[in-house]
């Protein structure tokens, strides 16, 4: 059985230049493809405008637990 990967937005506050971006948040939202989670990203932005950032930037990100147990695999083999 495979599990299901879906993707979340990310909501990043950045410098004034758009560099030295960190994450700040993770929208509840699961989209299921890449597409739904680019078209809700400028309401995400929208929702998330209260960050104490000069600038602030969204990202489309995979997750699910495949992604979850694969990164841990990982980090236990290296």
């Amino acid at each position: 059985m495979v599990n299901p990967i879906f993707y979340v937005i990310a909501i990043m506050g950045c410098s004034d230049s758009g560099q030295a971006c960190q994450q700040q948040r993770v929208e509840p939202v699961h989209y299921v493809t890449p597409a739904a989670c680019q078209a809700a990203m400028p309401a995400a932005l929208a929702r998330n405008s209260d960050l104490d950032y000069p600038m602030i930037q969204a990202a489309c990100r995979a997750s699910g637990p495949t992604l979850a147990r694969r990164a841990s695999g990982a980090a236990e083999q290296g």
